[in-house]
């Protein structure tokens, strides 16, 4: 008498139906769950954003962006801070882009599958994870202690370039590896070698991607706070640096890379540590600028992903 494998026999109690009615209900606990976490994380943002606008709305005029800090609530501006936050931004995203895009394209297009290379892709992994203040420890006392290099504008871009670079590498590498292998045989067979396929078919391809991740990286950037701390920026500042732009030839000043500094978050920490309520109203207001600043700069990359993608069709 013939008898059905064991391995094709319907497990009791788990038939067709059952593992289907299963599934569904397991998706559909999911997809609960989902949301839930979605409307909670929503509901704090919301609750964070009103409660700036609430206390810090009314403070921002054009005397707050166009005034030193001061002793006196009601006369304390941010100018020195978001100017110096501005420098320090464009310090970062000159090293850090073009060493993240240019490391990534060599360890996805490049470099040779061995050891080491696997050996720089976990540490460059693992790096992504480091918390940001073990940067700041790196920087105060290779950059400001050993280089003496000082407490300034061009070691904060260094710090925070260090900071991001792991996540530029990452989302460069993710983007060249999304790109059909077809592309890549398809330049080989026009006779292109490995450079013109890289430059002319894969970056143009990945490029959504990678600015994508140049701007979450540069917007995780704006607001740290513990590694300019450690290398010692300045908590209250009345003076600008240097003009990058001169009148006379060669018309650029690099004076300013080497000027002491402030930034939005150190000065909305200051503010938040002193005891009087004015104090308070303009920490509130400059949260708002700095988050403000932050979605604009999320807001950008999503747009800029989607009209990239959508000129490449």
């Amino acid at each position: 008498m013939p008898t059905t494998p064991l391995s094709t026999r319907p497990i009791e109690g788990y038939g067709e139906a059952s593992l289907l009615r299963r599934a569904k209900w397991t998706d559909g606990v999911f997809a609960v769950l989902g949301v839930t976490v979605l409307i909670l994380s929503l509901a704090v943002l919301g609750a964070l954003v009103g409660d700036f606008i609430a206390d810090g709305a009314g403070r921002i005029d054009r005397d707050f962006l166009t005034s030193y800090p001061s002793r006196r609530p009601g006369d304390a501006g941010i100018l020195s801070a978001w100017v110096g936050t501005t420098l320090v931004m464009i310090v970062t995203a000159a090293l850090a882009v073009p060493l993240g895009v240019a490391a990534g394209i060599y360890l996805e297009e490049y470099a040779p599958k061995n050891r080491l290379t696997d050996f720089i892709e976990i540490n460059v992994t693992n790096l992504a994870g480091v918390p940001s203040i073990i940067f700041g420890l790196l920087a105060l006392g290779l950059f400001v202690q050993t280089l003496a290099m000082g407490q300034t504008i061009l070691v904060a871009g260094i710090t925070l370039a260090l900071l991001i670079l792991p996540i530029l590498i990452v989302a460069t590498r993710e983007s060249l590896r999304a790109i059909p292998q077809e592309i890549r045989e398809a330049a080989f067979g026009l006779g292109a070698d490995q450079w013109q396929t890289v430059s002319g078919y894969l970056l143009p391809a990945a490029r959504p991607g990678i600015l994508t991740g140049a701007i979450v990286g540069l917007s995780r950037a704006i607001g740290e706070t513990a590694p300019i701390i450690t290398i010692g920026a300045l908590t209250f500042i009345a003076f600008l640096p240097p003009s990058p732009v001169q009148d006379s030839f060669p018309f650029v000043n690099f004076d300013w890379l080497n000027s002491p500094f402030t930034v939005l978050p150190i000065q909305m920490f200051n503010w938040i540590s002193r005891p009087q309520a004015g104090f308070h109203v303009n920490a509130a207001a400059t949260g708002l600028i700095l988050l403000t600043m932050t979605l604009l700069m999320n807001g950008f990359a999503i747009w800029l992903r989607y009209r990239l993608r959508r000129n490449l069709r």
